[in-house]
């Protein structure tokens, strides 16, 4: 799950991430940004990480 630190709606992620069972799971909260910074900044959205995540877990 990826979240901006600033986001109004940032407990979604964290409550819904509390109840995710299983050991491959992340949370991230990007520092500085809000909800729609993850739409449009390329520069703060962590591609490197998402690929990574799908290269390990979707087998």
């Amino acid at each position: 799950m990826i979240h901006g630190e600033k986001a109004h709606s940032r407990y979604f992620s964290e409550d819904a991430f509390k109840k995710l069972t299983g050991d491959n799971k992340e949370l991230m909260i990007i520092p500085e940004a809000n909800h729609v910074d993850l739409y449009y900044n390329k520069d703060i959205i962590p591609f490197d990480k998402i690929e990574q995540f799908f290269i390990e877990n979707l087998k």
